[in-house]
C-alpha cells in the first residue's frame, strides 16, 4: 500500500508518519519509508542522530542512475536523458518492488533498525546553498514521483512517504500515488484550512483521504474537527508522553507507546489495508499518463528536446500482475 502523511508546517505529519511507520514494523511488515518533505525530519523521528540522518543520501543527486534503472529497455525511451518527473513506465521498463534488493535502493535507501525490525528509508534530500536562487524545491520530489511511477506493491506491503507541508504537494502529479492520504489536521481554523484544500484539490481524482486529528484535547477539541472534516475524521491522536521524550532524544522502547495512540495506529493501519479493495491499476496508470502529458506539454519537450507524448505505452497497464493490459 503507498500511504502519503500530509498536514500544514507544525501540524505533527512527521511524528505521526514516524509513528506510523514504527508501528508497520512492530507488525512484521515490510516498509520503504521517504522523506519527501522540504524540511528533513523523518530520518530523525525515526531515531537516527543528527549525523546519521543528515548523510542520508539525496534521491535527488542518483536521479541519473534511477533513470538509467528505470528506463530498462523500454524502446519508447531513446535515452535517460529524455525521462521526466512523470515518464510512465511501458513494455520493458525495470520496475521497483518493496521486498527486492536492486540499484536504486543500494544508492538512495538505507536500513534503519527500530525496536522491532526494520525498515528502509530514503530521502528527497535538503535544500543545498547551490539550489538557492537557482532551483525549485519540486524538482528535488520528481525523483519520488518517477519511483512511485514504476512501483508496484502488494497487499500487506507499505511504503510510506511524509509529504511536503501544506498545499505544495499539488504542484505535481505526486498527489494521485497513493492509496491512502492521511491529512493531519489540529483543531483550529488554520489546522483545517489545508483538509479544505486538499478536498477541493483532490475531488476529481479519486483521491482517498482520510483526517488525523492531532493534538486533540478534550471534548470541545474532537467536537470542533467532527463540525469541520465530518466523516472524513478517522481518529484523534493526544498528548503523548512517550512522544514528547522522542522528541528529547530519549525515546523509550515502542510498546511503551500509549495504548489509545497505539489504538489509532491500528486504526490507521485498518483504513490503509482497507482501500486496497479499491485499489485501480487503471485508473492510477491512466493519471500517471495525463500528469505526464502535461508536464511534457508545458515544459517537458522544450527541456528534453523530444517529444515526451510519444512515452507512453497505449497497451502498458502498471499492476499486480504485470500481465494486465489495456483493451
Amino acid at each position: 500500500m503507498k500511504i502519503a502523511f500530509v498536514g500544514k508546517g507544525g501540524s505533527g505529519k512527521t511524528t505521526l508518519s514516524s509513528l506510523f511507520i514504527r508501528h508497520l514494523a512492530a507488525n512484521e511488515a515490510p516498509v520503504v519509508a521517504v522523506d519527501a518533505d522540504i524540511n528533513q525530519h523523518l530520518g530523525a523521528a525515526l531515531g537516527l542522530p543528527d549525523e546519521d540522518a543528515a548523510a542520508l543520501p539525496a534521491m535527488g543527486a542518483h536521479l541519473p542512475l534511477i533513470k538509467e534503472y528505470l528506463r530498462g529497455t523500454n524502446p519508447r525511451i531513446v535515452s535517460a536523458d529524455t525521462m521526466i518527473k512523470t515518464t510512465p513506465p511501458g513494455e520493458g521498463s525495470r520496475l521497483l518492488r518493496v521486498r527486492e534488493e536492486n540499484p536504486v535502493y543500494e544508492a538512495c535507501a538505507r536500513t534503519v533498525p527500530l525496536d522491532d525490525g526494520e525498515i528502509r528509508l530514503m530521502a528527497t534530500g535538503p535544500f543545498t546553498e547551490s539550489d538557492l536562487g537557482v532551483s525549485c524545491y519540486h524538482s528535488k520530489v520528481g525523483a519520488v514521483e518517477l519511483c512511485l511511477n514504476h512501483l508496484v506493491d502488494g497487499v500487506d506491503e507499505y511504503v510510506v512517504v511524509d509529504m511536503t507541508a501544506g498545499s505544495d504537494s499539488f504542484a505535481s502529479g505526486l498527489f494521485t500515488r497513493f492509496d491512502m492520504t492521511f491529512l493531519v489536521a489540529e483543531p483550529t481554523r488554520k489546522g483545517v484550512s489545508v483538509y479544505r484544500q486538499y478536498k477541493e484539490y483532490a475531488r476529481d481524482f479519486g483521491v482517498a483521504l482520510k483526517v488525523v486529528g492531532n493534538k486533540v484535547q478534550g471534548q470541545d477539541d474532537l467536537d470542533f474537527l467532527r463540525a469541520e472534516v465530518g466523516d472524513d475524521l478517522l481518529v484523534t491522536v493526544g498528548h503523548s508522553d512517550w512522544v514528547r521524550a522522542m522528541e528529547k532524544g530519549r525515546p523509550p522502547r515502542f510498546e511503551l507507546l500509549e495504548a489509545d495512540n497505539r489504538m489509532s495506529l491500528q486504526a490507521l493501519q485498518d483504513a490503509a489495508d482497507d482501500s486496497y479493495a479499491d485499489r485501480d491499476w487503471d485508473r492510477y496508470t491512466r493519471q500517471m499518463v495525463h500528469f505526464h502529458l502535461r508536464n511534457a506539454e508545458s515544459w517537458g519537450n522544450a527541456k528534453t528536446g523530444a517529444d515526451l507524448a510519444a512515452q507512453v505505452d497505449p497497451d502498458f497497464v502498471l499492476g499486480e500482475p504485470m500481465t494486465a493490459r489495456l483493451g
